[in-house]
């Protein structure tokens, strides 16, 4: 049969067709492609009654019930200092410090990777110590002091940890790099603590504050991943910083003149 060549509708097809349309399809002739072309718009509209209904009445929903509707679910008051600043926020009580940061407070320099705690990206200092915001309910940091990358510097001066990791090329794109500075100035504090790691050696002979090698500074930065991999650049700045001498750059800024910008001297 070809597609003008008329034909019998089925019992069924017919009953189908006089409860979709029986006013606008004839009863015979038409071609089966067509008949079929109004099925499916009817489907489709059968199928589009649902969302059409629920736009109809969140229209009709007073706006006083929407706001109620959106209000935060299992909410909880949490008072803490942020970057030295006292902080007031109404959370869920599942809200990872993280969301609360960027969401909340607008502070988006912790960024969000992984968020299963693995890359370390999100890495903030809470009450000294360096901590996966992601994996940390912002709920159990109440009257607690966080430090993120927005509050190592002041003001137009970088913290010695971001200077040196401009200095040294100690990132490429960015976005692992507040996680990478955090940990390293709280790294910097362990080591004044006396804290081991995995690869420390002769605790009880060393004094206190430890003088990290380059495999201490590799192993406590572990937690924190570079996929660009400038691993060797973010090592010299914790080091020049660590010491306080000056590590020889590995490469050079050229500014103005192809003078570099930074004249490195070698480490004593």
């Amino acid at each position: 049969m070809t597609e003008d060549e008329p034909f019998e509708l089925s019992e069924d097809e017919a009953a189908l067709q006089d409860a979709i349309a029986p006013d606008e399809l004839t009863p015979l002739g038409e071609g089966r492609r067509q008949f079929i072309k109004y099925i499916a718009f009817g489907s489709a509209a059968i199928l589009a009654m649902p969302a059409i209904a629920r736009r109809i009445l969140y229209a009709m929903v007073p706006a006083e019930a929407t706001q109620e509707a959106a209000a935060i679910q299992n909410a909880v008051k949490v008072q803490l200092q942020v970057n030295g600043a006292a902080r007031s926020l109404s959370v869920d009580s599942r809200m990872t410090l993280l969301d609360a940061l960027r969401e909340k407070l607008d502070l988006t320099g912790s960024k969000k990777g992984c968020d299963h705690g693995q890359c370390g990206a999100c890495t903030v200092i809470v009450d000294g110590r360096r901590v996966l915001s992601c994996l940390t309910l912002a709920a159990t940091c109440e009257g607690r002091s966080v430090t993120t990358i927005e509050g190592l510097a002041k003001g137009d001066e970088l913290h010695p940890m971001q200077a040196a990791f401009v200095k040294h090329d100690g990132f490429q794109c960015g976005y692992c790099t507040p996680g990478q500075i955090c940990s390293a100035v709280a790294l910097l504090k362990e080591a004044q603590n006396g804290d081991a790691s995995y690869v420390s050696t002769g605790l009880r002979q060393t004094p206190r504050p430890l003088k990290l090698s380059d495999d201490e500074i590799r192993e406590r930065m572990s937690g924190n991943i570079c996929r660009c991999g400038a691993y060797p650049n973010i090592v010299d700045a914790i080091r020049e910083v660590h010491t306080g001498k000056d590590v020889e750059q590995r490469w050079q800024f050229a500014g103005e003149g192809g003078e570099p910008i930074f004249k490195a001297e070698a480490a004593e």
